[in-house]
């Protein structure tokens, strides 16, 4: 394998009700606002070295409302990590910059065998974020 999980960069949870979601991370469990994306409605929580993200919407038909986890991982080599998963039969698209814990940086999505989307982030490089 090429490479290594390092931790939890962060969960994206889908919330109906964005401020009783903010005053319960914030107010109960002590995370801070970090970020706020308004044209999809993003907010940002620092909740220690990950965030935890709360988007809009509404649980899935199964009830979930996670959209999707991200892990840290080291090193980033987009061509043997795409590599390596092509082997296990995992699709992927081109790694995009997309802002994490750490900051913005490649990341790609994934899914595991029950349709959860993961998210293999690697580290900061400084450029655009999406």
């Amino acid at each position: 394998m090429s490479f290594r999980i390092r931790h939890l960069d962060h969960v994206v949870l889908r919330v109906r009700d964005m401020d009783a979601a903010i005053a319960f991370y914030t107010g109960v469990l002590g995370c801070r606002e970090e970020r706020r994306l308004e044209e999809i409605g993003l907010v940002q929580l620092r909740a220690g070295a990950s965030l935890i993200d709360l988007v809009p919407g509404e649980p899935d038909a199964a009830g979930a409302n996670m959209d999707h986890f991200a892990v840290r991982i080291a090193p980033f080599d987009e061509a043997s990590l795409r590599a390596w998963l092509a082997e296990h039969g995992i699709e992927t698209e081109a790694a995009l910059p997309r802002y994490g814990a750490e900051g913005t940086g490649p990341s790609i999505y994934i899914r595991d065998p029950d349709g959860n989307t993961v998210e293999l982030k690697g580290p900061p490089t400084g450029l655009g974020a999406a």
